[in-house]
């Protein structure tokens, strides 16, 4: 059988880490992915995905990721029960991630986490030119060949 989610999206909210009671690190968040078509009136709606990860990968993600980060996780998608205080049987169907990785851009993720690096001027030296026109990215205006034979998918 086979029971695999690959998700990009932006997350809700911080994570929310946890440990059980054994000192297990988990972190629950959410997952806003926007949907491939638009809606009725030309906007692109988006789904709210649940999300658990487990161990070093919760605290990693509790610690660099944030509200509104774009990260791209996988794993797998799982249901569970339990009776709450009222004695109604609830169903959660979540996520639990395996790995996930960050898809901001690196210097977006650093100004974010240091808002001094916002406004720090640039130094002088020949690349300052070239840096300001490409926001840091030296690749940003260049072309890139990739045959499909080169992708894994």
């Amino acid at each position: 059988m086979i029971n695999i989610a690959v998700l990009n999206g932006r997350l809700t909210r911080d994570p929310d880490l946890r440990y059980t009671s054994s000192g297990t690190a988990v972190a629950s968040f959410s997952l806003a992915v926007q949907r491939q078509f638009k809606n009725a009136n030309g906007d692109r709606e988006a789904d709210f995905i649940n999300c658990v990860i487990w161990r070093k990968g919760a605290e990693a993600l509790a610690n660099y990721a944030h509200k509104g980060s774009l990260i791209g996780i996988d794993g797998r998608i799982q249901t569970r029960n339990y009776e709450n205080k009222q004695g109604e049987r609830v169903y959660i169907t979540e996520v639990v991630v395996e790995n996930f990785s960050f898809l901001d851009p690196k210097n977006e993720n650093q100004q974010e986490n240091n808002p001094k690096q916002k406004n720090k001027p640039v130094e002088n030296s020949q690349n300052s030119t070239s840096q300001n026109q490409n926001n840091g990215d030296p690749f940003k205006n260049q072309s890139i060949d990739i045959s499909d034979d080169d992708l894994p998918f």
